[in-house]
């Protein structure tokens, strides 16, 4: 497989952990929390703001209203309801901002991957509100099935702090080998996605995998830090960091 000559980092941001100012730099794509599950509209009219001050790409970041559980518990709502639900969140960013992208948050992106209704209620959502947005999907998932079905276009998301499953699937947070901690480890996963097209599975297998993005996460223990190493060995790669005009 031929070495891919850039890529897009994004980071979901607006939700109060605090190290939004010194990521906005080091990404090209911000997922900007809505109201629900983190955010309110002073939050994102300043997140905004920060973003178009060193030119990253505006997206959405809908979430469960699960503000005690950070959007990350599972809600059974009515295919309506999440089609309500998550156009209702893309529209007001878009009264605050022009966007590029949207990526849903936590349980919900988890939910859509493999859900195939609440796959088509989001993407029945972004066509509501604008049919042009590129949506963030899990490769091979459920969402990307109903995203392609509908003729939205779509980016590959991956991620640097997450295991993968032998279907190509995130392994939940309710397990313990659900997270990478050694930053060392994370960027070798993320050079392979990147370059070599496959991630390995925690039980040993490679699993075969397209990256468009990658997704770093804002409220982890150092986020900064990680993100500038990141950078610098993408760069080293030979790997530019491009913005969502690549998709």
């Amino acid at each position: 497989m031929s070495q891919p000559l850039y890529i897009d980092l994004n980071c979901d941001l607006g939700e109060g952990a605090g190290h939004d100012a010194e990521l906005m730099p080091l990404i090209t794509s911000a997922n900007i929390a809505c109201g629900a599950h983190a955010g309110d509209a002073a939050t994102m009219r300043a997140t905004v703001a920060l973003a178009q001050q060193f030119g990253v790409a505006l997206g959405a970041h809908p979430g469960f209203a699960d503000r005690e559980n950070f959007g990350r518990r599972e809600l059974q709502l009515a295919p309506t309801e999440v089609r309500a639900l998550v156009a209702a969140q893309v529209s007001l960013l878009k009264t605050i901002t022009p966007l590029s992208h949207v990526k849903a948050h936590g349980a919900l992106y988890n939910l859509a991957a493999r859900d195939t209704t609440v796959a088509e209620s989001v993407v029945d959502a972004v066509c509501d509100t604008d049919d042009t947005l590129t949506l963030f999907v899990l490769p091979g998932s459920a969402l990307a099935r109903a995203a392609a079905a509908r003729g939205l276009r779509i980016a590959n998301e991956v991620f640097a702090d997450r295991t993968y499953q032998r279907d190509g699937s995130l392994t939940p947070r309710s397990r313990l080998d659900a997270l990478i901690h050694d930053e060392t480890i994370a960027v070798a996963q993320v050079l392979r996605m990147v370059r070599e097209g496959v991630v390995r599975a925690t039980d040993g297998t490679d699993v075969p995998i397209k990256a468009d993005t990658v997704c770093l996460h804002g409220d982890g223990p150092n986020p900064v830090a990680f993100a500038r190493r990141l950078r610098a060995d993408l760069h080293a790669e030979g790997i530019a960091v491009r913005g969502a005009s690549i998709f």
